[in-house]
């Protein structure tokens, strides 16, 4: 070997070749973290019973809003159909299942009487333009970033108790409706 790199290049290599593994070591670390939060923020999911409900999502509010929207998946893993009776909430005076829909180019929003049926081995989804959660009389404004609970009543699994994350106001959220 040369003099040149036993005195000079090959301690500065070392010492880059140690800076690399420290940065590599960083953004590996950094990576795992920022992938672990995005799966707890997506795998955002509730059971009970045969019942899996996924990823329950509000809209901010305006001030002064009277009423939020509520939207989630409703999987039914088990043999027989069960029914979402009821809906309750301290974010509001009150809370029902609604369905909107379309009828002679005229846009209808109507609340759901007896429940909504979840077949056996089926999914429904609450979703924006169909059948959603009204929360109104508001007790607070749901603001981005945010959560709040809810408790949704089964006919067969029971009671369950969720938690809205709450998205942006003009946000589109096709992506959790599937």
């Amino acid at each position: 070997m040369s003099h040149f790199f036993r005195t000079a290049a090959r301690p500065l290599l070392g010492g880059i070749l140690r800076s690399f593994k420290a940065c590599l070591g960083i953004a590996v670390l950094a990576f795992v973290l920022v992938f672990a939060g995005a799966q707890t923020g997506f795998a955002h999911e509730f059971k009970v019973g045969d019942l899996e409900i996924g990823h329950p999502w509000s809209r901010a509010t305006p001030a002064g809003a009277k009423v939020a929207g509520g939207y989630f998946t409703i999987t039914n893993k088990g043999s027989a159909p069960d029914r979402l009776l009821s809906i309750s909430s301290d974010i509001s005076d009150k809370a029902e299942l609604h369905e909107m829909g379309v009828k002679d180019g005229v846009m209808t929003m109507r609340p759901v009487a007896g429940g909504l049926e979840i077949p056996a081995g089926g999914k429904v989804a609450l979703a924006p333009g169909g059948y959603h959660l009204m929360f109104i009389g508001l007790k607070r404004q749901p603001k981005q970033g945010e959560t709040f609970s809810a408790t949704l009543t089964f006919e067969k699994a029971g009671a369950v108790s969720v938690d809205f994350a709450v998205e942006g106001m003009g946000g589109g959220m096709d992506d959790h409706a599937d």
